[in-house]
């Protein structure tokens, strides 16, 4: 029989080799690695565990390597284990009897030895972790200057932010939920209450959505009778519903279909409309084109890495050439669909400039309509070039946010 406690450690142990050795997300590793751990709290704990080694590892490594003779192989167990219970010392508040009595069964023989040594050196120092989490190499060298500053929104898992659906009711649902606003239709919340348990989630009063996520959407103002918009990749939604509030006349398209169910039932809680088409982008064709398109293009998706640390391992060149070449065709294809006077806003939730600020520049036939400072939220500016690009480090002081790059262009 197991000890209390050990799947989930376990699991957390299956999540980061999911991670490091396949290059798995921790969302695709889960139904595997938590399969065998009962109860949804114990499940929790595996991937916070996780998610603690992969934001942290490169730290909780230098601590490892302190304390040993010889460095241990990245690739050993013995390694993965004690980062598994040094997580949750420092990061967790797990007392170090309970890391022991379930971090040192996942190894057995002389590993098992080292394993307790090494951790009972290090407890025994008064150890600590720094402020900021020491980036991995690959990232911090792909991203120059911005890498210090990135870094500094990793220290700790991002806050709760929702979108209203009526952002006139902004005040009345900040007070209410007891949150804070950073602009209209925007609450941010604390992290801990389920989603499902917060006044106003049955009635479709409003979505989960980072305050970052939310601005492309914004950027194509609002929509009118027979004004119509584009959402393309729209799945789960949120920028449908946003677009859909905003009166537009919403064309919603993504090729996953297991996705779009989400999506419809999202529209069905909020109460919103929208036409829900599922097919590949580079292959269909509209009927007639649109007076606004949202692309919120398939990316690599490293602007989330406050709250999906695994990106920060598992992302490398192959990944974002591969993420650039379908954003280029993606782009050029919605270029196509606009009506004269048409908005085409380009957004992707990635640090990488070959999947922004790259793509802005290559993309012709459009006339670029700046992002205004009037248009973001008070900390946020435009660049020069009028796009838009936040990183996790901006905001500190309210919470921080997504990484994102975001550009417009009008058809003239």
């Amino acid at each position: 029989m197991d000890i209390p406690g050990l799947p989930a450690r376990r699991a957390a142990l299956n999540l980061i080799d999911a991670v490091l050795r396949r290059g798995e997300t921790l969302d695709q590793a889960a139904s595997s690695a938590l399969s065998r751990v009962r109860g949804e709290p114990d499940r929790a704990l595996a991937r916070a565990i996780a998610g603690e080694v992969l934001r942290w590892r490169a730290d909780l490594d230098e601590l490892i390597d302190s304390a040993t003779r010889m460095p241990l192989a990245d690739d050993a167990k013995a390694r993965a284990v004690l980062e598994i219970m040094l997580a949750q010392v420092l990061r967790l508040e797990t007392p170090a009897h309970a890391v022991i009595a379930t971090g040192l069964p996942l190894l057995a023989g002389g590993p098992r030895r080292l394993a307790h040594g090494v951790f009972s050196t290090l407890t025994r120092r008064g150890i600590f972790l720094p402020d900021v989490p020491t980036l991995p190499d690959a990232p911090y060298e792909r991203w120059g200057g911005r890498a210090e500053d990135i870094a500094k929104g990793l220290a700790l898992p991002p806050p709760l932010d929702i979108a209203l659906r009526d952002a006139s009711e902004t005040p009345n649902w900040a007070e209410k939920l007891g949150g804070t606003s950073l602009m209209p239709g925007h609450v941010r919340l604390g992290r801990g209450t389920p989603v499902t348990e917060l006044a106003g989630f049955g009635e479709g009063a409003w979505w989960v959505q980072d305050l970052a996520a939310s601005l492309p959407a914004r950027l194509l103002g609002t929509g009118g009778e027979g004004h119509r918009a584009l959402d393309l990749c729209a799945a789960p939604g949120g920028k449908t519903m946003q677009l859909a509030a905003a009166g537009w006349d919403v064309t919603a398209l993504d090729i996953a279909g297991r996705r779009l169910e989400r999506l419809r039932a999202n529209l069905e809680r909020t109460n919103l409309g929208a036409e829900v088409v599922q097919a590949d982008a580079l292959k269909w064709e509209p009927e007639a084109p649109f007076d606004a398109i949202l692309l919120d293009a398939p990316c690599t998706a490293t602007g989330t890495c406050r709250r999906h640390p695994e990106v920060l391992h598992r992302i490398g060149p192959r990944q974002i050439d591969e993420m650039a070449e379908i954003q280029a065709k993606l782009l050029a294809r919605a270029a196509e669909w606009l009506a004269p006077g048409g908005v085409l806003v380009y957004a992707v939730c990635s640090l990488e400039e070959a999947e922004g600020e790259a793509q802005a520049r290559a993309l012709e036939g459009l006339q670029p309509e700046a992002i205004t400072q009037a248009e973001l939220p008070d900390g946020l500016a435009p660049t020069e070039e009028g796009w838009l690009r936040t990183d996790p480090g901006m905001l500190a002081g309210q919470g921080g946010l997504d990484g994102f790059f975001i550009a417009r262009w009008r058809k003239v």
